[in-house]
């Protein structure tokens, strides 16, 4: 199995700072305002040759009334269950606090091993302080600033000592697979889908214990494919808590939206497209996903001769400019076509990584260019000499000119268009940048 930290504690110790600092990117929201992470964050980072997954929590508050801290505690509770061991934060600018008892009692009961964190340890004054946390009982007590990472080793190496080479290699494996979302309104048909896909040979499938009770992923291994699949099914109406479902809807998604490569977009084929469907789909293509449109339930929409045809032109005209998408018209119910939705999901996902060799990059735009230069400006006119493929996770291509600031957005559309006829990018979005030569 592979191996599992989380990260836990009252609002504003710097759990988040922490955890940017493990996976050295910038994944979670820092702010100074106690609140700001509310959903688990999930991610997977290495030390001394072992790699592991690292979840980061919102604050733990106790005993209040406020609807997001008490689902924050939920949250926190479960990602302690879920870790294999966990990292408890303090901070010593504040000392030890109420909150910081009640959640040390919480970590007593479990039988994880627990690394007692004092964070903003930036001095040797603060040092002094900080040797109060003593007095909290736990064997492994770390002083680290997590801003500056001074600390940050020892701990890092108490870790990596209980992760076996085995849940290394397994975390690492999983970490490399597809990972395709299911994202829509509520009731668009996500849960049937995930359903119909893995069928009853539920056996293969393995539920990750993942980013949220709510975020299922779900470990296919079918057919000589596999890939990680992230249902955002989770969006019940609890009768407890009033909380707004479409807020909740759309921040799950785009929960899952961040961790996925290719995002598999349902719609209702009798509602139709939504402007909700309509954000969802421009917030992937910003964030540079792979895209693939389903319109589900289409065996209860009355057909004639050309009834997919419209629907799909009707739909590529609300998704202008980048409507060079694949739509498949599918049911859940009936499992039509659901096979091949995960096909061209894996064939969008391999055009995600396509790396085109710079030479017939040039070959083909140069021509393209020439016979369709870009509009003069003030006089001078544009020459593009150079083009090469940016080496990002998104297809991106540097285009090397004379006057970078000045080429304007329907000449870059002529180039994108270009590069989708003669490369294959379906379902993908582009990134475009002139660069001074």
């Amino acid at each position: 199995m592979s191996f599992t930290v989380a990260i836990v504690g009252r609002p504003n110790v710097g759990k988040s700072t922490l955890f940017n600092r493990l996976l050295e990117q910038r994944k979670a929201i820092v702010d100074d305002t106690s609140g700001v992470t509310r959903d688990r964050q999930y991610g997977v980072t290495d030390w001394n040759g072992k790699t592991y997954n690292v979840i980061d929590t919102g604050g733990f508050v106790s005993g209040s009334e406020d609807i997001f801290e008490k689902e924050i505690a939920k949250q926190v509770l479960v990602a302690v269950e879920e870790a294999n061991a966990i990292i408890f934060m303090t901070d010593a600018a504040t000392g030890i606090t109420a909150l910081d008892d009640s959640m040390a009692q919480v970590l007593r009961r479990s039988t994880k091993p627990v690394f007692l964190v004092v964070n903003k340890v930036d001095n040797n004054e603060r040092l002094l302080e900080a040797s109060e946390f003593y007095s909290m009982g736990f064997d492994q007590v770390f002083f680290i600033a997590a801003a500056s990472g001074s600390g940050t080793g020892e701990l890092l190496d108490a870790v990596a000592e209980l992760i076996t080479e085995d849940a290394s290699a397994e975390t690492l494996e999983m970490a490399a697979l597809p990972k395709f979302a299911i994202i829509g309104q509520p009731n668009t048909g996500k849960s049937s889908l995930l359903n119909a896909l893995v069928g009853e040979e539920r056996t293969i499938v393995s539920e990750i214990a993942g980013t949220t009770r709510d975020t299922i992923h779900t470990h296919y291994n079918l057919f000589q494919k596999e890939f990680i699949l992230i249902d955002t099914a989770g969006i019940r109406r609890k009768a407890k808590v009033h909380e707004d479902l479409e807020f909740y809807s759309v921040i799950r998604a785009i929960k899952a939206m961040d961790e996925a490569d290719v995002c598999l977009i349902l719609i209702d084929a009798e509602k139709g497209m939504a402007a909700q469907d309509l954000n969802i789909f421009s917030l992937a293509a910003k964030k540079g996903k792979g895209i693939v449109v389903l319109v589900n339930k289409w065996d209860l929409v009355s057909k004639e001769t050309n009834t997919a045809k419209d629907y799909e032109a009707t739909l590529k005209k609300k998704f202008a400019p980048f409507n060079d998408v694949p739509i498949l018209f599918v049911s859940a119910k009936e499992k039509t076509r659901i096979f091949k939705a995960i096909e061209i999901g894996l064939e969008v996902y391999e055009n995600r990584l396509r790396k085109i060799p710079t030479s017939s990059l040039n070959d083909i735009m140069l021509k393209a260019i020439q016979s369709y230069n870009p509009p003069v400006v003030r006089g001078n006119p544009i020459k593009i000499k150079f083009i090469t493929q940016l080496p990002t996770a998104v297809p991106s291509f540097a285009f090397f000119c004379n006057f970078p600031d000045d080429i304007k957005q329907p000449y870059k559309n002529y180039l994108e268009n270009q590069l989708r006829e003669n490369f294959d990018l379906t379902g993908v979005p582009i990134r475009i940048f002139f660069r001074k030569k």
